[in-house]
C-alpha cells in the first residue's frame, strides 16, 4: 500500500481538509513538535490502496536572513549588505522543530499533495515543504510523478473534492517571485534600517523610536501620510460666497434653490448679483426633467475593498480585520480572503452559496425573494486570475462568531447578496428657475426600486422632500435671497481606506502586504492613528521623508517601488531571469544607498530642528567608569545611557524601568550598576553599562547583565547567586534577585519563570554548597522570629529549595507553565547546578507526576 503525506498551511485548516476526504473516518494525534497533530485514514489514490497523513506547517516552515557575522551591527559596513553578505534559510521558528517534524512524518511516503494557500506565499510555502520532505520520501520510478499541488478557494466538501480530483503542479515561478522579494526587502531594508538608526540614534536623544527603519514599500507608505500632512500645512483657507434663494410653492413650505455658478470668490461680484436679483420677486420654472437613473449593485468583493470597508465603516485595523478574515476562512465561514479578483467565473455555485443564508432572520426574507424570484448576474469585474471574489461559504450566528468576527462576517454576506440583486431605480426630477438673469436648481429624488439598498441600506437614496408639481412657464413667489460667506477648508488627514486606495493604485505591496506595511509605520512611531481611523504623521515621520525628499525622492516617492513590483510579477509569470531582476534592483538602490550615506548632512539638517542632542537630553543617573562623571538617562525610546564628556553612548535593557543600584561599582571597569525591572511583579537584575555592551568574558554575549556574567567573584554574578537550571528552558538558570525581599524570588536569565520564596525573610543567601541529589545550590535563609515559618520556631534554615522537605510550601512557581517532563529527554547524571557556562544539566530519567508544588519543581532537578 502507497502512503500519501499531506500538508497544509494552518494546523486548522489540515483538519478540516482530512475530515472532508475522510467523510469523519479517521483517526489523529499530536505531531512530535506538539504544534501540528497528524490526521490518518485510508482511501484510494492514482487508482490504487493509499494510506493517507494529513498534517501542517504553522505559516512559513523558513526565513531569509544573513548568516552569523553580517547579523551584527557594530562589526558590518551596512554597505557590504547589497551584494558581499550571504544569505541562509533559517527555520522562520525553530522552537517548532518544523524541518524535523515534517521528516518524520515524510520518511517512508511515496507521494506527497501540497494542500498550501493558493497564492504567491502559499506556492513559496510548498517548495519550503518539498525541500524538507523530498529526501526522506522513498525514490519513485524515472517516470513516476510524486508530487501534487492542490487548488481550492474554501474550506467546503464540493471545493476540497474537486480540488482533489483535479490536483497540479505547485508553481516554481511564483515561488521564485516570493523569494526575490524577501531578499530585496532584506537587504534593502537592513542597509537603510541599520544606517540611519546607528547615526541618528547616536546624535539625539528624543526620537522615540527604538528603530528608525526604512522599507521598499513601508516609506513610500508614510510618504503618502506625509504628503497630505504638508498639503493641510500649507493650505491657506479663501473667502467665498454663494447666493442662495427660497421659493415658497405654497404657503407654508418652502425650497432652497442652489446657484448654478455655485460660488465666486469676489465679494464686490457677489453683492452685484445679490442686488440684481433682489430686484425680482418671483421665481420662473425654466424647465422641468424627469429621468429615471439607476444606482448600480456593487462588484464582487475583494481584499482591498473588504479593508477599506472594515476601517471605514467598522472601525477595524487593516491588520486586524485580515487576522478576522483569516480565521473565519479556515474555519469554513467565507472564502479565501487574499484575493484582487472582483469577476465570479461561469461556474460559480452562487445559488448555492445564497442558499445556505435562507435561515438568518437578518436577510432571510431578501434571499428567499431572491431565489423564488431569480438572481442577477453578478456585474463583470475583474479577473486577477487568483481566487474567486470573497464570499460566505456557510451560515454562522452573532453567538457562533460573536464581536468583531460577526460584524465582518455580516458585511461580507450582505455584499455578496447585494452583488446578486437587482441595482437601484430612482426617478430624478430636476426644476430648473430663473431669477432674473441668474439661473438656479433643485433636485429631487424618488426611490422606484431599492434593489441592493434593502441589503446594504447605507447606500440607499437619501430621503428627500417632494418636490411641487410644476410646468414650464408656472412662477412661484420668493421667500427669500441672501448672500453666504463662507471659507474652503483643507483637506484632513489621511483615513487608513484613503492610504489603502492608494498604495492599490500605485501597486506598493499586495492585498496581502498592505496591512503589514499599514501596521509598521503605526509600530514604528511614524504615524499615530487619530479618531475615524485617520492616520496623523509624527516629527520622526515627517522629518524622515522630508528628509529623502530633500536627499533623494525616489526613496520615497512610490514610483521606483512600483516597477519593482511590476518586475515581481513577471518572475511569476515566468517572464523576467529571477537573478537579472534581483542583480538589477541590488544595483540601483546600492548606488542610492551610498549617495544616501554621502548626503546625509541633509536629513540631519532637518532633524536637528525637530530633536534634541543627546548631551541635552535626559537626567543624570549613574557615573561613568571612565570619567567618573554622571551619565544621563535618557528615557525615550531606546531607553541609554550618554556620558557627554566622553560622548560615549550605552545599550540599555528595554521595556522596563531603570535606577541607580545602590552607588555599587563593577569590580572590572569602575562604572556604577544599574537595575533594570519589569515591575513588581516582573523580574530584576543589575547590569553594568559598559560590560553591558563590551562583554568581558568570551563565554558572554552583548545585551548580558550580571545574572548572566561568568566573574567568578563579582557579589553580582551568575556565579555567586545561580541556583539551579530553569525549569522551563533549556538553557536557562535560577538566579537570586536579592533586591526582592522581604518578597523574595529567583528568576530565570533566559525566560520569563519567576519562583516565589521565603516571603517575609529577613535575609536570603546562596551558600557554596551544593545538593548531594540535584547539584542545585543551597539556600540559607533567616526570618525574623516573630513572622519564621520554621518548624520549631526555628529562624534559621539551609538546604535545597527543590529537595528540602522544610522549604515545601515556601516555594511558588509563577508566570511560565512548566514544561512537561517527557520534553527533558535524556538519561544520566546532572553534571551540575547550572550556575555558569558549562554546567548545565546532561538530564535526568523521567520522573513520575508530581503531587504538588515543591515536588514539580524539584523533579526537574532530581
Amino acid at each position: 500500500m502507497k502512503t500519501v503525506l499531506m500538508v497544509a498551511e494552518k494546523p486548522s485548516l489540515a483538519q478540516s481538509i482530512a475530515k472532508i476526504l475522510s467523510r469523519g473516518n479517521m483517526s489523529s494525534r499530536k505531531g512530535l513538535n506538539g504544534a501540528c497533530s497528524v490526521h490518518e485514514y485510508a482511501g484510494s489514490f492514482v487508482g490504487q490502496s493509499a494510506h493517507f497523513k494529513m498534517t501542517s506547517v504553522c505559516g512559513h516552515v523558513m526565513t531569509l536572513d544573513f548568516i552569523g557575522k553580517y547579523n551584527s551591527w557594530d562589526k558590518v559596513d551596512p554597505a557590504e549588505l547589497f551584494s558581499k553578505a550571504p544569505t541562509e534559510k533559517k527555520e522562520a521558528n525553530p522552537k517548532l522543530t518544523m524541518v524535523k517534524f515534517l521528516q518524520v512524518e515524510g520518511r517512508g511516503c511515496d507521494y506527497i499533495v501540497l494542500w498550501l494557500d493558493c497564492d504567491k506565499e502559499g506556492e513559496n510555502i510548498c517548495f519550503e515543504v518539498l525541500d524538507a520532505v523530498l529526501p526522506v520520501m522513498n525514490k519513485p520510478r524515472s517516470t513516476e510523478r510524486t508530487i501534487y499541488r492542490a487548488k481550492f478557494s474554501s474550506i467546503t466538501d464540493t471545493d476540497i473534492c474537486n480540488a482533489m480530483n483535479h490536483l497540479g503542479e505547485p508553481n516554481r515561478n511564483e515561488a521564485l517571485s516570493v523569494d526575490a522579494r524577501q531578499e530585496l526587502d532584506l537587504r534593502i531594508g537592513c542597509a537603510f534600517t541599520r544606517f540611519q538608526t546607528k547615526y541618528f540614534q547616536g546624535k539625539y536623544g528624543n526620537l522615540d523610536s527604538s528603530l528608525i527603519s526604512f522599507g521598499p514599500c513601508q516609506t513610500p507608505t508614510l510618504g503618502f501620510c506625509v504628503e497630505r500632512h504638508d498639503k493641510i500645512q500649507s493650505f491657506k483657507p479663501e473667502t467665498y460666497w454663494v447666493l442662495q434663494a427660497k421659493v415658497n410653492p405654497e404657503k407654508e413650505s418652502s425650497l432652497t434653490l442652489d446657484w448654478d455658478r455655485v460660488r465666486v470668490f469676489d465679494r464686490e461680484i457677489a453683492q452685484m448679483f445679490l442686488n440684481i436679483t433682489k430686484m425680482e420677486k418671483e421665481a420662473k420654472v425654466e424647465s422641468v426633467s424627469k429621468k429615471e437613473k439607476v444606482k448600480q449593485r456593487p462588484l464582487a468583493l475583494n481584499t482591498v475593498e473588504m479593508l477599506r470597508v472594515a476601517s471605514a465603516a467598522l472601525g477595524m485595523g487593516p491588520q486586524h480585520a485580515m487576522q478576522i478574515a483569516e480565521r473565519l476562512y479556515t474555519q469554513g465561514y467565507i472564502s479565501y480572503p487574499r484575493t484582487e479578483t472582483t469577476h465570479y467565473p461561469e461556474n460559480f455555485d452562487l445559488k448555492g452559496c445564497l442558499r445556505q443564508q435562507a435561515n438568518n432572520p437578518y436577510w432571510a426574507e431578501t434571499v428567499k425573494a431572491l431565489l423564488s424570484e431569480g438572481i442577477n448576474r453578478p456585474r463583470k469585474g475583474h479577473d486577477a486570475g487568483d481566487h474567486p471574489p470573497i464570499t460566505p461559504m456557510r451560515a454562522a450566528t452573532e453567538a457562533e462568531l460573536g464581536g468583531d468576527g460577526w460584524r465582518l462576517y455580516e458585511y461580507i454576506t450582505r455584499h455578496f447578496i447585494a452583488t446578486v440583486s437587482a441595482d437601484c431605480k430612482y426617478l430624478q426630477t430636476t426644476i430648473s428657475f430663473s431669477i432674473g438673469p441668474e439661473r438656479f436648481t433643485c433636485i429631487g429624488k424618488v426611490v422606484t426600486s431599492p434593489g441592493f439598498t434593502e441589503i446594504m441600506p447605507w447606500h440607499s437614496i437619501p430621503l428627500e422632500e417632494s418636490l411641487p408639481h410644476c410646468e414650464r412657464g408656472d412662477v412661484f413667489p420668493i421667500g427669500e435671497i441672501k448672500l453666504l460667506e463662507k471659507q474652503t477648508s483643507p483637506p484632513d488627514y489621511l483615513t487608513e481606506a484613503e492610504l489603502i486606495t492608494l498604495m492599490e493604485k500605485h501597486g506598493i505591496g499586495t492585498d496581502a502586504s498592505i496591512p503589514v506595511h499599514i501596521n509598521n509605520i503605526c509600530q514604528r512611531n511614524y504615524v499615530t492613528v487619530e479618531s475615524g481611523r485617520r492616520l496623523k504623521p509624527t516629527n520622526l515621520g515627517i522629518v524622515l521623508v522630508h528628509g529623502y525628499y530633500k536627499i533623494d525622492a525616489e526613496l520615497v516617492l512610490p514610483t521606483i517601488r512600483s516597477a519593482v513590483e511590476k518586475q515581481l510579477n513577471l518572475i511569476a509569470l515566468g517572464k523576467a531571469n529571477y537573478h537579472q531582476v534581483l542583480e538589477h534592483t541590488l544595483d540601483i538602490f546600492k548606488r542610492k544607498f551610498h549617495y544616501f550615506v554621502d548626503s546625509i548632512a541633509g536629513m540631519d539638517e532637518l532633524m536637528e530642528v525637530s530633536f534634541s542632542p543627546l548631551a541635552a537630553t535626559g537626567k543624570p543617573l549613574s557615573r561613568c567608569g571612565k570619567c567618573h562623571r554622571f551619565m544621563k538617562y535618557i528615557q525615550a525610546k531606546p531607553s541609554r545611557l550618554h556620558c557627554s564628556h566622553c560622548d560615549d553612548t550605552y545599550s540599555l535593557p528595554q521595556n522596563g524601568t531603570i535606577k541607580l543600584y545602590k552607588e555599587l561599582r563593577c569590580p572590572l571597569d569602575d562604572f556604577e550598576l544599574v537595575l533594570w525591572s519589569s515591575g513588581s511583579r516582573g523580574k530584576s537584575y543589575p547590569l553594568c553599562p559598559y560590560c553591558y555592551n563590551h562583554p568581558p568574558f568570551r563565554d558572554m554575549k552583548k545585551g548580558m547583565g550580571c545574572n548572566e556574567c561568568t566573574h567568578p567573584t563579582c557579589q553580582h554574578s551568575l556565579s555567586m547567586l545561580g541556583i539551579g537550571q530553569c525549569v522551563e528552558c533549556e538553557n536557562g538558570v535560577l538566579v537570586l534577585d536579592s533586591t526582592s525581599g522581604p518578597k523574595w524570588k529567583m528568576a530565570c536569565n533566559k525566560c520569563n519563570v519567576i519562583v516565589h520564596f521565603f516571603e517575609n525573610a529577613h535575609k536570603v543567601r546562596v551558600s557554596p554548597e551544593t545538593c548531594d541529589s540535584c547539584d542545585a545550590a543551597l539556600v540559607d535563609v533567616d526570618f525574623n522570629k516573630a513572622k519564621s515559618p520554621l518548624p520549631g520556631d526555628e529562624t534559621q534554615h539551609s538546604g535545597c529549595i527543590f529537595c528540602d522537605p522544610v522549604f515545601q510550601d515556601l516555594v511558588e512557581l509563577k508566570h511560565a507553565a512548566m514544561r512537561h517532563p517527557m520534553h527533558r529527554g535524556g538519561q544520566g547524571k546532572r553534571q551540575g547546578r547550572g550556575r555558569g557556562k558549562g554546567r548545565r544539566p546532561g538530564g535526568r530519567p523521567n520522573p513520575k507526576k508530581p503531587k504538588d508544588k515543591m515536588a514539580a519543581l524539584a523533579a526537574y532537578f532530581v
